[in-house]
């Protein structure tokens, strides 16, 4: 197979899970977008935590959040939790690294903020202990996953959501995820400051 075939078989991969996403998705994305206005609203925050990948996927949507997305507008309240190097490898070196969002969580979360939590698998550790430090703060969670849903997807509750891509694959699983962040910059932007 040439390089050329090669990267168009990822080209109609990314198309096929993107087509299969979309049937699928959408009222999700949707929901999760109302939390997190109704949150912003209420004088909330988003905090978004994830490993390797879903790390700059957290970090995007923050800063997508924090400057501007598509339009001119007031700064929203969002922060990733995996931008701190020294906080993370004081965690990680005096506790462990399954703690690395958690400690912080119980630091900044309050009562009706929203914990973005991203992994591809769903059994990032370190991220199931943020979801369960979101929940002993009072947050909701929504929760950007694939295959299964993995362990995460049995610790959210009925007032958390879960938005799972219907792939296996980690890149096709990233290439959504990033897709649904724009998604829910797009949405927040559009109920908070209508039609542009």
């Amino acid at each position: 197979m040439s390089f050329n075939d090669r990267i168009l078989q990822h080209f109609h991969a990314s198309i096929d899970t993107k087509a299969q996403a979309s049937q699928v998705l959408p009222e999700f994305i949707e929901h999760a977008s109302r939390m997190m206005v109704e949150a912003i609203l209420n004088e909330g925050k988003v905090l978004s935590c994830g490993n390797g990948g879903s790390a700059g996927d957290a970090q995007h949507f923050s800063s997508e959040m924090l400057n501007r997305f598509e339009r001119e507008r007031p700064s929203l309240p969002a922060m990733a939790l995996s931008t701190d190097t020294s906080t993370i490898t004081s965690i990680a070196n005096d506790y462990s690294y399954n703690e690395i969002f958690s400690k912080q969580i119980r630091a900044l979360g309050q009562p009706g903020d929203i914990l973005l939590a991203i992994s591809t698998s769903g059994n990032s550790a370190n991220v199931i202990q943020a979801i369960q430090a979101a929940h002993e703060r009072d947050m909701r969670v929504v929760a950007l996953t694939g295959r299964d849903g993995g362990n995460m997807a049995a610790l959210l509750g009925p007032e958390d959501c879960e938005i799972r891509v219907p792939s296996t694959v980690t890149a096709r699983i990233q290439e959504v995820h990033l897709l649904v962040i724009h998604c829910l910059c797009d949405l927040i932007d559009e109920q908070l400051f209508g039609g542009h």
